[in-house]
């Protein structure tokens, strides 16, 4: 008998002791997952190129310091984008980083996120009138100048220029122009016409030049809003063989663009060191979950129409046949061999 209770009593406390240490192991992983920082992201569309690069190097980046991120892609809708933003709200994520498609129709679903105490991070393009906490890109009006200047130093100073831009939507649409058409400005460029391509449909750009030969034929230089309007430009030009006869330029350094470059066809475009924004994007959205202060020498302020914000423009450079190998090449943007791909290296 006193075998058995003796038996009985160990059990009991094994079983005890076991559960007891259970629970608390249970606990402190759950509080160990609560104290991770949370960061939403919402992508305009993955259709341009480069916001994968984005996307992949903001994402690496946060999570070697500790956070976790859940990307999605509103696909070009808008009404999709408020969705996700009322999603991460209901999630209640520490950071929202907001890759916009139209700039002025977010300020509602932005508020009602700061005031659930989640910070906003406008990427790239301006959420305009919305007090975000921080907006970062590139210096959008400096892009524009490198266009013009591209242009007028390949044959456009004096002559007339063809303007096929991005969205209407998109803040950074007019801040590029700005910067290209002071250019225009003080190298007597005058503009023969210009549009909108809606939601950056590199489409629209292409048809223009099937639709209206007489001006496409009769213009010096063409600014495309970016590498993928100037693609479907070019190629709408080789159909009338006159790709290559025309100065071309466009941005964002797309693999396509670095080939119509050594190739010929295409001027120049404006790169834009995206490892470097998406990491620095990385860094201020965990400072902003963790309550600091945004510091650094490249932080300034700027006016996004009610507020003034934090702001970091970080440098865009121009690509041309004569710095491709430096700039894209050695800095492993893009692989030597990809570039070259369709022509013999120099």
């Amino acid at each position: 008998m006193k075998r058995k209770l003796f038996a009985i009593l160990m059990l009991f406390c094994f079983v005890f002791s076991s559960c007891k240490g259970y629970d608390g192991s249970e606990t402190q992983t759950k509080d160990e997952g609560d104290d991770r920082i949370e960061i939403g992201m919402s992508f305009d569309s993955f259709v341009i190129e480069r916001w994968q690069r984005d996307r992949d190097v903001f994402v690496s980046t946060a999570k070697e310091m500790g956070a976790t991120v859940n990307v999605q892609s509103a696909s070009g809708d808008i009404k999709k984008q408020i969705e996700q933003i009322e999603y991460f709200i209901k999630k209640d994520v520490d950071v929202i980083v907001i890759i916009c498609i139209d700039s002025d129709s977010l300020k509602a679903v932005v508020s009602k996120a700061k005031d659930a105490g989640i910070k906003i991070v406008a990427y790239d393009r301006l959420v305009t009138n919305s007090n975000a906490d921080l907006y970062i890109t590139f210096d959008n009006e400096m892009v524009g100048t490198l266009m013009g200047t591209a242009l007028a130093d390949n044959g456009a100073e004096g002559g007339k220029v063809l303007m096929l831009e991005g969205s209407p939507l998109d803040n950074n649409v007019p801040m590029v122009r700005n910067g290209f058409l002071e250019v225009c400005e003080e190298r007597n460029m005058t503009i023969a016409d210009a549009i909108n391509c809606d939601g950056w449909r590199a489409e629209l750009a292409a048809d223009y030049v099937y639709e209206n030969e007489e001006i496409v034929n009769n213009v010096d230089a063409i600014m495309c809003g970016n590498d993928n309007i100037a693609g479907q430009v070019i190629r709408a030009l080789s159909e009338k063989r006159l790709a290559g006869n025309v100065p071309i330029v466009g941005q964002d350094a797309d693999l396509e663009a670095c080939q119509r470059i050594v190739e010929g066809t295409q001027t120049m475009t404006v790169y834009k060191p995206v490892e470097k924004l998406a990491k620095r994007a990385a860094e201020c959205a965990i400072s902003l979950a963790k309550g600091e202060t945004l510091t650094g020498d490249d932080v300034t302020s700027i006016f996004d129409g009610t507020y003034t914000i934090a702001y970091i423009g970080l440098e865009p450079v121009a690509v041309t046949k004569d710095n491709i190998d430096e700039v894209i090449i050695n800095s492993g943007f893009h692989l030597k061999e990809d570039v070259y791909l369709n022509v013999s290296e120099p």
